[in-house]
């Protein structure tokens, strides 16, 4: 299946502003092979947020695709769960089949920060600001979290790597990228249950299918979507 690489910009009515997921960048679309049609900073740019000034950024996890514009934020601080650090330095990196998903600058980027005191680890839920919250759920990656959101329509949450496509919660059929099964399982339903039970309010972390369900933001030539609205299809 084709796959979508997404970036989530947060707003909330104090105009507070969190980004979700860093995307990556072109040198490395060309190294993995992918295509990028935007920059991160471009996308965010044109929904009239500048990057050097988000203060806040949820980290998912630290595959390569959600943590590979880190440099585009120099003033943010990062939100990302402890058991993922541990995970992406630890003793598992040394099974290529495991490390392969990671880039190396990546996490050296990310330790950096923490040396410039602008990470804030995480162990298992947590509040980031009002309505928006972070909850472990490992599987994909060790240190996997969800994103719960308070939104106009209700708890949307960002399952980011929890779960790829909606089609490996509703068949039962993972991504075959793999740290723990069990745990991968217990994503599908814990985001469900973060979302009050409505599946529609359960966005996967790389399903086209998204953009096609999702009002269109007006000027983003369909790649931008606004998930706080209802589902159109």
């Amino acid at each position: 299946m084709p796959l979508d690489y997404y970036v989530w910009l947060l707003r909330g009515p104090d105009g507070r502003e969190i980004v979700v997921d860093t995307g990556f960048d072109a040198e490395l679309a060309e190294k993995r092979g992918r295509k990028l049609s935007r920059s991160v900073a471009d996308c965010l740019t044109s929904m009239g947020t500048d990057p050097a000034k988000v203060a806040d950024v949820i980290v998912t996890h630290l595959h390569y695709d959600h943590a590979g514009s880190l440099g585009i934020f120099p003033t943010a601080r990062f939100h990302l769960q402890e058991r993922e650090m541990h995970f992406a330095v630890g003793r598992h990196m040394c099974v290529h089949a495991i490390r392969m998903p990671f880039e190396a600058d990546h996490v050296v980027a990310m330790v950096r920060a923490v040396y410039a005191d602008r990470v804030e680890f995480h162990d298992g839920d947590a509040e980031v600001a009002p309505g928006v919250t972070v909850h472990r759920v490992g599987g994909h990656s060790d240190g996997l979290q969800m994103v719960r959101v308070e939104t106009a329509r209700g708890p949307v949450v960002l399952a980011s790597d929890a779960m790829h496509f909606y089609a490996n919660a509703l068949s039962g059929n993972p991504f075959p990228i793999i740290f723990d099964l069990g745990a991968m399982a217990a994503g599908w339903r814990a985001a469900k249950k973060l979302a009050g039970g409505d599946d529609s309010r359960v966005i996967p972390g790389h399903d086209p299918a998204v953009r096609n369900r999702f009002p269109a933001v007006e000027g983003q030539g369909g790649e931008v979507v606004a998930l706080h609205l209802a589902p159109t299809a």
